[in-house]
């Protein structure tokens, strides 16, 4: 996942993809660089949009409200919670198949 994030960064920061660039900041994070995923990523990120991407990526966000309203029901709200947190889960996978089908 921090290779997926320091290219990330790199692309907010309008800084080319490479393998160098991607390797130092995984470094500066203090992780242990994997050479053969760097290259990986570089390679599979090569022939991609990132901003299209991201902007075509799902958002998994819950409102604020949805979870107020079970607390104030009193005992239904805890039957209701267990359901809200089955549903974000469903929403927070699909996110991430998202996410990866960007990756390779």
């Amino acid at each position: 996942m921090e290779y997926v994030y320091a290219a990330l960064m790199l692309h907010k920061l309008k800084k080319e993809i490479t393998e160098e660039n991607v390797t130092s900041i995984v470094k500066a994070s203090g992780a242990e660089v994997n050479e053969a995923k760097v290259k990986s990523l570089v390679a599979s990120l090569a022939d991609v949009n990132i901003e299209d991407a991201i902007k075509a990526a799902p958002v998994a966000a819950a409102p604020a409200a949805a979870a107020a309203a079970p607390a104030a029901e009193g005992g239904e709200g805890k039957k209701e919670e267990k359901k809200d947190k089955a549903a974000d889960g469903k929403k927070e996978e699909a996110a991430m198949e998202g996410l990866s089908s960007l990756f390779g």
